[in-house]
């Protein structure tokens, strides 16, 4: 399915829950707010190097799913900002660009912490014990959503009707 026709239906495809009536009004304003900032960092992200940008949207289409449907509907529609939403909740997919910059992006924290920063072993391996399963996490999501042709073969084998 092409872009333009999978970001044309991706309201169908999508059924927000509803946000909950339990939150106090603060709490939905707060929760917008923080959106709305996700949002903001998510953008600033498209543009300055070393700025996630997924994650930013992530975190404010999760606010949104707790305070505005219509926010959250916004959000995963938009036709630049909610494909990788799309991808991310559909098939679990880190772009191969986000990846690179992560292990880069660690990389160089932990060495800076290591050279810079810690005095002794102790600081290097507690980053350690974090960040290499967050890596390991991410470089083993898939890097592009499936393709309609490779998901319909399995071993050689089409499934459905021939």
């Amino acid at each position: 399915m092409k872009r333009s026709q999978e970001s044309q239906n991706s309201t169908e495809i999508f059924n927000p829950p509803e946000p909950n009536p339990a939150l106090g009004c603060w709490m939905r304003w707060s929760l917008l707010a923080f959106g709305w900032a996700n949002v903001g960092l998510g953008i600033v992200g498209i543009f300055i190097p070393g700025l996630p940008t997924t994650v930013f949207l992530l975190i404010a289409f999760w606010a949104f799913s707790k305070s505005s449907e219509r926010f959250q509907i916004w959000l995963w529609s938009h036709p630049r900002l909610g494909p990788p939403i799309r991808d991310w909740h559909q098939h679990q997919v880190i772009p191969l660009k986000a990846k690179l910059l992560a292990a880069v992006m660690m990389t160089f924290s932990f060495v800076y912490v290591a050279v810079f920063i810690a005095d002794d072993w102790r600081l290097p391996a507690a980053l350690a014990l974090v960040m290499v399963p967050a890596a390991i996490y991410v470089m083993t999501r898939a890097s592009a959503p499936p393709t309609e042709a490779a998901s319909s073969v399995v071993g050689g084998d089409k499934i459905g009707p021939t």
